[in-house]
């Protein structure tokens, strides 16, 4: 198989690139399960952009490296805040029904941390909403999307990308497929957590494939957890998110005794930076021993919270609550990644042919903590800005198809042994439960470095054991520098979370400072002097 841009991933970031690269050039889209099962689909609050009168893109910008502390690129922050108003409008344009105030113009919601109400929002499912209509245009432009098809490892020759090795997930088969460039959209690492708001799919792929391939990756242990998902209930094994939309519209955050409690920990209150408010939750619920808050928005009256968020409404509903005449319960949950793979302005790796773009990437642009709203809005903004020029010189490698295809027949033979997969689905579901529990009770929002070397030990042994059962099931034989393949779906994966988490975790031990989503109990304070501007860079070592 063959293409020009070979695009991993169906988001927000994936899809924006796919419709801009269209006119240079074949695209094909691989996503590992159906085309919607994104991290943008269910985001819900909005996309940020300076578009008010009362407001400007100096305020987004101001307030974007406020919430980074000191670590965000301001060269990147300008682009985003900058080009903000020009995505929006393309979204517009494109069938994105934002919505409207009864002036007909957009009705901007405010949320933690921003100056002013700049949140661009289809009620409260605006990423479902993108998702829909970008998705919509792929097929409408004759881009190739090809669903079930999961990424295992990138396929490099003479130090250049030429493609990935693939696994189709309902046919059980694995083949290569050949591009003059490859783009990594795979999005966030929620899934490493026990408790997250993000779906099944977010397990990190392309940030653990681009790390075994020698690219850097940066800041990982800038996990932002989410300060409201709904206790108790999960939905199809994820979180439900109550978006910071309610809090800007305010909502108050109260113990379970009724006590209202954000004034002592931030004179902003409900609308201080999620870092903040996550941990004044996690202070709250370890100092009186409860399980949850109570997220209380029933002095909005209900027309009001069944009009502006029918989905929140219907979901708490379903759940067991009902948000018009009860407070929510909720915990933090795992929610978004602040690092990933490291790229230029123009999404290149250090990797000939090999690009990267979305949650997946460092920026510079969220620095040690993402402002509310602002990542569908890097995503648009810097897929937009990815390099199509890349193709006008480059050719497809020509390997040797005979080897490719014997290597094929070979590992395909192996998946028909039945036995050998019902072992690996047990073995494989205790290892990522083990994993999750792990990274939740020790690399969590709080941290400290006897838990942070604990869970490394921990995780090494975890990785040493799952690479040895990755080569144990499946083995291709093939050249350097391809790699090995593996049996099943869950075992690509586990490989992957396994892979992430300890990247977490040497970033972390790294960091001896507190930062933005980065706390650590032994270092409590921010370390200007050792850490200001300086991004946790981690680069594999070949052996």
């Amino acid at each position: 198989m063959q293409t020009d841009f070979l695009v991993i991933g169906s988001g927000i970031a994936g899809l924006t690139f796919a419709l801009d690269a269209r006119a240079y050039g074949r695209v094909t889209v691989i996503t590992k399960k159906e085309s919607n099962e994104t991290n943008t689909n269910y985001a819900q609050g909005g996309i940020a952009a300076a578009i008010s009168p009362s407001d400007s893109i100096e305020s987004h910008i101001k307030d974007t490296l406020l919430a980074g502390e000191g670590l965000c690129n301001p060269d990147a922050v300008k682009i985003m805040a900058t080009d903000a108003s020009h995505r929006i409008a393309k979204l517009s344009e494109m069938g994105v029904e934002f919505t409207k105030s009864h002036k007909s113009e957009f009705d901007l919601g405010k949320e933690g941390g921003h100056s002013a109400r700049r949140i661009i929002h289809t009620k409260d499912r605006t990423g479902e909403a993108i998702e829909t209509v970008l998705i919509k245009e792929v097929h409408k432009n004759g881009i190739d999307l090809l669903e079930h098809c999961l990424a295992i490892d990138l396929i490099i020759e003479d130090g250049k990308c030429i493609g990935v090795w693939g696994f189709d997930t309902n046919r059980n088969e694995f083949f290569p497929f050949l591009a003059k460039s490859v783009i990594i959209a795979t999005g966030g690492i929620g899934s490493i957590y026990l408790h997250t708001t993000n779906p099944g799919i977010a397990t990190g792929d392309g940030i653990a494939m681009a790390y075994r391939a020698g690219v850097p990756v940066a800041n990982m242990e800038f996990i932002q957890f989410h300060p409201t998902s709904f206790y108790g209930k999960k939905i199809n094994g994820r979180a439900f998110l109550l978006s910071e939309a309610l809090r800007g519209e305010g909502g108050i955050l109260k113990t379970k005794d009724g006590c209202a409690f954000m004034e002592k920990y931030d004179s902003r209150k409900e609308l201080a930076p999620r870092d903040i408010v996550a941990r004044a939750v996690h202070s709250e619920l370890k100092e009186k021993g409860d399980d949850y808050v109570l997220l209380d928005i029933t002095g909005f009256g209900a027309r009001k919270i069944i009009d502006k968020f029918p989905n929140i409404y219907k979901h708490c509903c379903d759940l067991g609550v009902d948000p018009t005449k009860e407070p929510i319960p909720v915990v933090p949950a795992a929610h978004y990644v602040c690092g990933g793979i490291v790229v230029d302005m123009k999404g290149k790796t250090n990797i000939p042919g090999l690009y990267a773009t979305g949650e997946a990437v460092c920026t510079g642009v969220h620095g040690a903590n993402r402002l509310a709203s602002n990542s569908l809005l890097e995503s648009v903004v810097f897929a937009h800005r990815v390099d199509k020029s890349m193709v006008k010189d480059s050719k497809i490698e020509k390997l040797k198809i005979e080897d490719l295809e014997n290597s094929m027949q070979s590992t395909n033979s192996k998946l028909t042994d039945k036995s050998s997969n019902h072992l690996e689905e047990k073995v494989i579901s205790d290892y990522l439960l083990q994993i999750k529990n792990l990274m939740w009770e020790q690399v969590g929002i709080v941290r400290n470095n006897k838990e942070l070397q604990e869970a490394k030990n921990k995780i090494s042994k975890y990785k040493s054991e799952i690479e040895e059962l990755y080569h144990k099931y499946i083995e291709i034989a093939y050249k350097s520098p391809l790699r090995q393949a593996i049996a099943t779906f869950q075992l690509i994966e586990l490989r992957n979370v396994v892979t992430v988490a300890s990247l977490v975790i040497e970033c972390a031990l790294i960091r001896k400072e507190s930062r933005g989503l980065h706390f650590n109990l032994n270092y409590p304070e921010k370390d200007e002097l050792q850490y200001k501007k300086r991004d946790t860079i981690l680069k594999k070592l070949d052996k």
